[in-house]
């Protein structure tokens, strides 16, 4: 092997709908438990299989009264079942899912509504203090086609809206299933299509590597939010595809994580390091009954030397992966993997994946060892962005290879590490933090001039948020443009760094020279001013 080009093993493609695989699953063992609520256990709520596909079809039923096949419907929520029941709703439907983060303020959602056209909103009364039913009522108005709203904890009255004879479309495997928002070089959000066979097909073989010899009982908790590719199709529909039971938490309680693993014998699940650190530090933690955790899946961020040790020694198998949300699952390493290459590399191409290093400029295939662009090929890969063409076309090499934006490196094994990131995107304790998006919000404050926003390392979230600021006022303290800009954008996107400059340094064109302010930082030119 002398290219740096590896290819997962065969897999084999069943090219079923999410629905399809529901019902096919929902056949095979109807009385098992597939669904559970991870709340206090006396008012735990569970579903089996059969129960699930059920409240599924009557919830598909009740959307087709209101919406049509390939209308688009965002669930802006918190993990509840009542999500899960309505994202498989709509998969039987025919709809198109577009997850929305349910920390999103309301001109962050309006964007994503706006953008996806959505004909329906699924949401709650409230999650964190931060009424998404009244808000989400408030963008009934100002979102053109937007003309349903139903709140999933009280939509009894919706699903009995559906007619029961009724029956449900056949869905194309190869049609939308769901509308991720990531986003490209510029920071701004693009839609990403993924299609029914793409999500099943490459989540069945993925997760399989993840649960190992746990596959037969697997009972996954899934912490993080379903907005999240990881959550929403990863462990949701790999859940599915496994045969399992999904335990769901409304929002990431470690004390709460640790009671459920103990409770429900959870066999596994996938966590970044930020939150796996807060579960084995919580005093819940000693003395529980965690001997069911079989494997945990890390990602979104380093893996530290020394949580991957700790979890070893809890008899926990730790496993790396790799996806990104135009590709969900392209890379993990595997149970009998060394401590180097579980801390140092994103393993190997899952099956039915192809991964390559490549010159980012020319695409040519770089000699082992060489540091270039990753990319990935496969059926895994995305259908494109949604209306941005121009977007779809860049993402992708002529040939079919997907860019990932990601710099690595592929060994003689082809296994493959990490070597930067070609886009300026911020990884904060595992969710993604786009500079310009921030950028964009700081300009429109009062007495703000200028700004520039970087990530920095940290130990604890890998990376935090830094702002650049050039201000008319001293009065602008670090504190006063934190609280403002908090009313504007989700909790993790405000920065936790501050500097304050006099002039920014540009390069001739005029543009915020932004590798300078990282110098400026690491050799103690700017000072910091606490928030």
């Amino acid at each position: 092997m002398n290219d740096s080009i590896a290819k997962g093993r065969p897999a084999a493609a069943r090219g079923e709908t999410i629905g399809e695989l529901l019902r096919r699953v929902a056949g095979e063992v109807p009385d098992r438990v597939a669904l559970v609520e991870g709340v206090a256990e006396s008012d735990r709520r569970r579903w089996t299989y059969a129960e699930l596909l059920r409240d599924a079809e009557a919830a598909a039923r009740a959307m087709l009264r209101r919406f049509a096949p390939g209308d688009r419907v965002a669930i802006w929520a918190p993990n509840i079942p009542e999500y899960q029941i309505a994202q498989y709703g709509a998969a039987l439907a025919g709809l198109v899912v577009v997850t929305v983060n349910p920390a999103f303020r309301r001109a962050e959602a309006r964007y994503a509504f706006e953008h996806a056209e959505v004909s329906g909103c699924f949401t709650v009364g409230e999650f964190r203090s931060h009424p998404l039913l009244a808000e989400a009522r408030a963008l009934s108005d100002e979102v053109a086609g937007l003309h349903t709203v139903v709140d999933l904890e009280h939509w009894e009255d919706f699903l009995a809206d559906g007619d029961p004879a009724a029956g449900l479309p056949v869905v194309d495997p190869a049609a939308p299933a769901q509308i991720l928002y990531t986003s490209g070089t510029t920071g701004l959000p693009k839609g990403a299509l993924l299609a029914h066979a793409a999500l099943t097909d490459n989540v069945t073989e993925g997760v399989a590597n993840i649960a190992g010899e746990s596959a037969d009982r697997t009972v996954w908790l899934a912490v993080l939010p379903m907005f999240h590719l990881a959550s929403c199709a990863v462990a949701a529909v790999g859940t599915v595809s496994l045969r399992g039971a999904l335990v769901t938490m409304r929002g990431f309680d470690a004390a709460l994580a640790v009671r459920l693993i103990a409770e429900e014998r959870v066999s596994t699940l996938n966590i970044v390091p930020t939150l796996m650190w807060a579960m084995l530090r919580d005093p819940a933690w000693e003395g529980s009954d965690t001997s069911s955790l079989h494997s945990i899946m890390l990602g979104g961020a380093p893996i530290p030397p020394e949580l991957a040790r700790q979890v070893r020694d809890q008899g926990i198998v730790p496993i790396v992966g790799y996806g990104l949300t135009e590709a969900p699952m392209v890379s993990a390493t595997s149970a009998g993997d060394d401590d180097h290459d579980l801390i140092n590399t994103i393993g190997r191409p899952l099956p039915g994946v192809e991964m390559r290093v490549a010159d980012p400029v020319t695409g040519r295939v770089l000699a082992i060892g060489g540091i270039g662009e990753i990319e990935t090929r496969g059926r895994h890969t995305f259908a494109g962005y949604w209306r941005d063409a121009g977007a779809t076309a860049a993402a992708f090499r002529e040939d079919g290879w997907l860019r990932t934006g990601d710099l690595g490196t592929m060994d003689e094994r082809g296994v493959v590490s990490m070597a930067g990131r070609a886009k300026e995107m911020i990884i904060r304790g595992g969710e993604n933090v786009y500079p310009r998006e921030i950028e964009d919000h700081l300009v429109k404050l009062d007495g703000v001039l200028d700004a520039a926003v970087i990530g920095l390392p940290d130990d604890y979230y890998g990376e935090v948020v830094a702002a650049f600021v050039r201000r008319a006022d001293p009065a602008r303290t670090a504190a006063a443009l934190s609280a403002e800009l908090r009313l504007e954008v989700t909790g993790y996107k405000v920065p936790s760094r501050w500097f304050f400059l006099e002039e920014f340094p540009l390069t001739p064109s005029g543009k915020i020279q932004k590798f300078a302010l990282r110098e400026g930082f690491e050799t103690g030119r700017y000072a910091e001013e606490a928030r």
